[in-house]
C-alpha cells in the first residue's frame, strides 16, 4: 500500500490561495529519498515566485548533481506568493520544502541562489519564515548554513550579513568537497565555526563572518582584511573547465502548471565573445567554454525523452556566437519536427546566417525579431563596446524584411557613460531609419497592406561590479526620466511614427538596484527595514514599495545618491575587491579609460585582448590568436 505524502498544509488551507500547484511538489522527475538514510540535506532555494524559480536552469543542474549523491537528498523551495505568506503567518506555518513537506530549519544547508538585486527582500522573507535568524551571528549550532551563489554573490556585502557563506563561480566545480568537508566536521564534533573556517579555506567559498571592513570618514572603504590568521584575503573564483564532463540533468523537473520558460532547455556554452563593457555575465563567466555536438544531441534526446516537453531552447550569452548552432539546428529539425518540437533560438545577433536559421525553425508570421542595439548612435555602441555597426543592424533588418518579418523590437539603454543628449535622441532616428528600410526594401505589392511595427523599449544603465564600467557615475531618476521623455517625444516627429512605440521601465526601481548592487555592509541595516516595513518582491512593479525604501535610507542614514551618483577613483577600495574573477582590475579599467575614448576592442574569438582569463586555461584561451598590445 503507498504511503501518503505528508503534506504541511491541508488542502482546504491550499484551496484558499492562488495556484496552490506551487506548494505541492511531485512534479515529473522529482526526487524523492529517505530522510534517515542520508547524511546531508540541502534546501535549494530561489527567492522569487514558483514560476520564475522553476525556470531557471542553475536550480535545475544543481538539483540532479547534488542528489546524484547517495548521502546528499536536495530539495527546492521558493518564495511563497504574497497570498501564501499571509497564510503561513496566520496558521503559524514554518516554511517547507516541497519533496518532503519538512521544515527548512531542519535542514543542513539552506542554499540561495542570488540572480538579481531586486530579490534581497525575498531572502529575508525565506529566513523570515522558515524562523532562522536572519542575521547569520546570531544562528545556533543547529540552524542551517544558509549560503548564496549566483551573479549576486559577485559583490556579496549588501547582504553579507544574512549569510554563512557564498559560493563565487560555477556550481559543479567545488560542491562535492564543501559537503565533505561539511560533514567531516560534523561527524567529527566540529562546531558551526570550525566548519566555517575550514570552508573558506576551499577555493571560491567566502565566509563573510571571517572578514571585516573599515571605513573612512569619507565614507569610502579604508581596508578590508581577513579576521583570523589563515583565510586568504582573496577569493577565487571557481568554474567547470570542461563542460562535457560537467554534470547536466537528463531529467529535468516538469510542473504541472505552466512556467515562465515552459521548455526544455540544451546550454550550448558559457561566457561570451563580444566584450560588451555594461554587461556583466560577460565577464564572470569568462572563459568562453562550448559543448560538443555529441554532447549536446545527447543531452537533447535525454531530455526531450525523459520530459515529454514540446519546445527545446539554445541557451547561452550569444548563441550565434556558438560554432554549431547551424549543425545542431539541422539535426534537432531533422529528428523531432515530425514530432512537433519546436526550437526556440535567443540571444542570436541578427545576420544572414542568423535570419536563415530562424526562418527555418519558426512561423515568421507569428514572431517579432529582436535587435539589441543598446544605443542610438554609434559614437555611444563604441563606447559601450557593443560591436555593430548601424550598416549592420541596416543590412540584419534589410535581410528580415526579405525574409517575411514586418515586426522589430529594438532594445535600449539610457544612461550610458559618456552619454549625450544627441545619442538619446538618435534612438528615435534609428528607429525610424529601420521603418524606412522595410519600406525600400518591401515592394508595395509584397506588402499586402502590412505596415511596419518598430517596437522600442529602454532601461535605465545600472553600473554592475566586475565591468569597466564599476568606475561609473550613474545617472540621477530624474535625468532618466527627462531622457526617457526626449525619445517618446522625438519619436512623435518622425516620419514613421505611426510604425514607432516606446517604453521605458520606470527609474526608482533600477536607481535601487544600482544602490544594491554596488553596495557594501551598511546596506543591510536597510534592506532589513525595508523588509520589515513590508518590502517584498520588489521586482515586480506593482509590488515595489519605493516610499517605504526611502524611509529606510532615512532611518538608517544612508544617502542613496553616495553608491549611484558619483564616479570612483582607480585607487578606491571597491567592496567586491577581494574577489577574484581571472580577469584583471588593470584590464576593467583600461577598457574603461577606452570607453571614454570611444574606442572598441576586437571580439576575444579575433584577437586576446589579454584580461588574464587565460589563467583558467580552458576554452577559447586555449586557441592560438594575435594578442593585442
Amino acid at each position: 500500500m503507498k504511503k501518503e505524502r505528508k503534506l504541511a498544509l491541508s488542502f482546504r488551507q491550499l484551496l484558499t490561495i492562488d495556484k496552490p500547484e506551487r506548494y505541492l511538489g511531485n512534479e515529473i522527475n522529482a526526487i524523492y529519498k529517505d530522510a534517515d538514510k542520508v547524511r546531508l540535506r540541502f534546501a535549494l532555494c530561489f527567492p522569487d515566485v514558483y514560476e520564475i524559480g522553476m525556470s531557471h536552469l542553475g536550480i535545475q543542474i544543481l538539483y540532479d548533481m547534488f542528489n546524484k549523491r547517495d548521502d546528499v537528498w536536495c530539495e527546492r523551495v521558493y518564495s511563497p506568493w504574497v497570498d501564501m505568506d499571509e497564510l503561513m503567518r496566520k496558521a503559524e506555518v514554518p516554511l517547507f520544502a516541497l519533496e518532503s513537506q519538512d521544515e527548512i530549519r531542519d535542514f543542513d544547508f539552506l542554499g540561495i541562489t542570488l540572480q538579481y538585486e531586486m530579490c534581497y527582500t525575498n531572502v529575508l522573507q525565506i529566513l523570515d519564515l522558515s524562523r532562522i535568524p536572519i542575521y547569520a551571528d546570531q544562528r545556533s549550532e543547529k540552524d542551517p548554513i544558509v549560503i548564496g551563489g549566483g551573479p549576486c554573490a559577485y559583490n556579496p556585502e549588501p547582504i553579507a550579513d544574512f549569510f554563512d557563506l557564498f559560493y563565487i563561480g560555477e556550481g559543479e566545480a567545488v560542491y562535492d568537497e564543501l559537503f565533505n568537508e561539511y560533514l567531516r566536521v560534523k561527524e567529527s564534533g566540529g562546531s558551526r565555526r570550525d566548519f566555517l573556517i575550514a570552508a573558506a579555506n576551499i577555493e571560491g567559498i567566502y565566509a563573510p563572518s571571517l572578514y571585516e571592513a573599515k571605513y573612512g570618514l569619507d565614507g569610502r572603504i579604508s581596508s578590508f582584511s581577513s579576521k583570523i590568521e589563515g583565510v586568504p584575503i582573496k577569493v577565487k573564483k571557481v568554474i567547470a573547465t570542461d563542460l562535457d564532463k560537467a554534470p547536466y540533468p537528463e531529467k529535468p523537473l516538469v510542473p504541472y502548471i505552466q512556467v515562465t520558460q515552459d521548455r526544455a532547455v540544451l546550454e550550448v556554452m558559457r561566457g561570451c565573445i563580444r566584450g560588451c563593457r555594461f554587461c556583466q555575465a560577460g565577464q564572470i563567466y569568462k572563459p568562453v567554454r562550448q559543448r560538443s555536438l555529441d554532447f549536446l544531441k545527447c543531452a537533447a534526446t535525454n531530455i526531450l525523452d525523459s520530459t515529454g516537453q514540446d519546445e527545446i531552447t539554445l541557451s547561452s550569452l550569444s548563441t550565434s556566437d556558438f560554432s554549431n548552432t547551424g549543425e545542431l539546428v539541422h539535426w534537432l529539425i531533422d529528428n523531432y519536427r515530425e514530432k512537433y518540437v519546436n526550437i526556440s533560438l535567443p540571444s542570436l545577433r541578427i545576420d544572414s546566417f542568423s535570419l536563415d536559421i530562424m526562418s527555418r525553425v519558426q512561423d515568421v508570421k507569428k514572431s517579432s525579431l529582436t535587435f539589441a542595439c543598446e544605443a542610438g548612435s554609434q559614437r555611444l555602441r563604441d563606447v559601450i563596446n557593443k560591436g555593430i555597426t548601424e550598416e549592420d543592424i541596416m543590412r540584419g533588418s534589410a535581410e528580415a524584411f526579405k525574409g517575411g518579418w514586418s515586426k522589430v523590437k529594438l532594445y535600449f539603454m539610457l544612461g550610458l557613460p559618456f552619454e549625450r543628449d544627441e545619442d538619446v535622441l538618435e534612438i528615435a532616428g534609428l528607429a525610424d531609419r529601420i521603418a524606412s528600410n522595410y519600406y525600400d526594401t518591401v515592394p508595395k505589392e509584397e506588402r499586402k497592406g502590412i505596415r511596419v511595427m518598430i517596437n522600442s523599449s529602454a532601461s535605465f544603465f545600472v553600473p554592475k561590479p566586475f565591468t569597466p564600467f564599476q568606475w561609473a557615475a550613474m545617472d540621477s531618476a530624474e535625468n532618466f526620466s527627462r531622457k526617457a521623455h526626449l525619445v517618446k517625444d522625438a519619436m512623435k516627429s518622425k516620419l514613421n511614427h505611426k510604425s514607432l512605440t516606446f517604453k521605458y521601465h520606470e527609474s526608482s526601481v533600477s536607481v535601487l538596484e544600482g544602490v544594491l548592487a554596488r553596495g557594501d555592509r551598511r546596506l543591510s541595516e536597510v534592506i532589513l527595514k525595508a523588509y520589515k516595513k513590508g518590502c517584498i518582491y520588489d521586482a515586480w512593479s506593482d509590488l515595489f514599495k519605493g516610499d517605504r525604501w526611502d524611509e529606510a535610507f532615512k532611518e538608517s542614514g544612508i544617502d542613496p545618491a553616495f553608491y549611484t551618483e558619483r564616479e570612483r577613483d582607480w585607487d578606491e577600495i571597491l567592496p567586491w575587491d577581494f574577489i577574484d574573477i581571472g580577469v584583471s582590475r588593470e584590464y576593467l579599467y583600461s577598457e574603461w579609460k577606452k570607453a571614454e575614448r570611444g574606442e572598441i576592442t576586437e571580439n576575444c574569438a579575433d584577437k586576446c585582448s589579454g584580461c588574464g582569463a587565460a589563467a583558467f586555461g580552458c576554452g577559447i584561451c586555449v586557441k592560438e590568436r594575435t594578442i593585442s598590445k
